[in-house]
């Protein structure tokens, strides 16, 4: 880390700031969990099971039980592929990118 000569001491935290500052913001998951419900009236048991793991968490990398939060997001997209529509695609895809997977590309309507 290279060092740094403030004047004020208060430059530091902006320095600070600046070093751990992420790439992207990523929404809390248990943001997408409520804009999920919303959007998918009757979600199968199985996804269900899984996207309660997003509830209270705010990212990935927490733990749920005995497994991360990455792996019910990954669980919980394989539960998921009769879940269609733009909105859907668009949900899937928010969590994709989230564990390191690709976005789908959504179907071209005829």
């Amino acid at each position: 880390m290279e060092m740094h000569e403030t004047k004020n001491p208060m430059d530091l935290f902006k320095v600070l700031g600046e070093m751990t500052k992420p790439e992207k913001i990523e929404r809390p998951l248990f943001e997408i969990a409520r804009e999920i419900r919303r959007e998918w009236k009757d979600i199968p048991r199985p996804a269900e099971v899984h996207l309660e793991a997003f509830d209270n968490a705010r990212s990935i990398d927490e733990m749920f039980i005995h497994d991360t939060v990455k792996s019910e997001v990954c669980y919980f997209l394989s539960n998921v592929q009769t879940w269609r529509g733009d909105k859907a695609t668009e949900l899937k895809n928010e969590l994709r990118v989230m564990v390191g997977l690709k976005p789908t590309k959504p179907k071209k309507k005829k």
